[in-house]
């Protein structure tokens, strides 16, 4: 489908009138990681036809209120992608770019065949289609073991056999699959942490799993993000140091949850999923009438 754009500017519209036109853009809600709705992480998806504001696109955020709503707009080779929590915005989203791509794909601005190629603030990322599944080519993010500080324990209320440090988070190994989903985080104290997030990791007793997950990230604005991408970028080569294999299969064991497959190559981590679109919505604004601007800077 075709975008309106926000600013109308259809010959018949004068200087007087456009200030009155209603401009709108479409919103796609869409299950990231997920076959089914309801499942998965919501990501909300917006196509711009032109640049906007930071701040604007901050507000409409904390407007859809989802882990993520990413930004779209058409480059010449690919398109720009930004990420924005309801309180920041964010260098790195994996679940927001496999909706991203899932709608272009599924609106057909993109062909089956064509991979989506995306500039965002960590380099170029790319997305493939593959029957129902999605796999996105990212960075990978290993990690560093570092101490464990008093904190950690304390904030999630187990202390980890294992804690490494990634370019943006911590990743915490723990005993077995039920201490992973059985943890009940305080919040306050994991927002005090100098990271952006925390991966509670563990190998999976599960089948098919090859290990389960958690993510924790109330300093972004996030208490807990149902299935996160950009966490298996690190996930991927801290598990295949412990497994031995570079095919792996993830599950994040949030309220949601999702199914993640991981490919860890060189230097890169091809993460895959499935998505599925649950409405389109219409967003209407009001162009702000110039002549009311001016009266009101002339009074005050």
């Amino acid at each position: 489908m075709t975008v309106k754009a926000g600013v109308n500017r259809t010959k018949g519209y004068t200087s007087q009138n456009l200030s009155n036109v209603a401009m709108s853009l479409t919103i796609y809600h869409v299950d990231a990681f997920s076959d089914s709705i309801f499942g998965g992480n919501p990501a909300a998806v917006c196509i711009l036809p032109e640049p906007r504001e930071d701040i604007w696109m901050q507000k409409l955020a904390q407007e859809m209120n989802l882990s993520e709503t990413a930004f779209l707009q058409k480059r010449g080779d690919g398109f720009n992608l930004r990420w924005f929590t309801p309180l920041v915005e964010v260098d790195l989203c994996g679940h927001a770019t496999l909706a991203s791509a899932h709608i272009l794909w599924e609106q057909g601005l993109l062909r089956a065949d064509e991979a989506a190629r995306f500039h965002t603030r960590s380099g170029l990322l790319k997305a493939e289609r593959s029957g129902e599944w999605i796999e996105l080519d990212f960075p990978a993010l290993p990690d560093r073991k570092v101490r464990i500080p008093k904190g950690i324990a304390k904030a999630i209320g187990v202390r980890p056999r294992y804690l490494g440090r990634s370019r943006f988070d911590y990743v915490a190994e723990v005993e077995s699959e039920n201490t992973v989903r059985n943890i009940r985080p305080n919040f306050t104290l994991l927002s005090a942490l100098p990271i952006r997030g925390l991966i509670v990791t563990a190998k999976a007793k599960t089948a098919p799993y090859d290990f389960v997950s958690r993510f924790f990230a109330p300093r972004a604005g996030i208490n807990e993000d149902p299935v996160t991408g950009s966490s298996h970028s690190v996930l991927g080569p801290f598990w295949k140091g412990r497994l031995g294999k570079s095919e792996l299969l993830g599950y994040q064991a949030s309220k949601r949850g999702g199914v993640v497959r991981v490919r860890v190559g060189d230097r890169r981590v091809f993460i895959g999923g499935r998505a599925v679109t649950v409405f389109r919505a219409e967003l209407k604004e009001q162009k702000p009438d110039p002549q009311v601007i001016t009266s009101n800077r002339t009074e005050s």
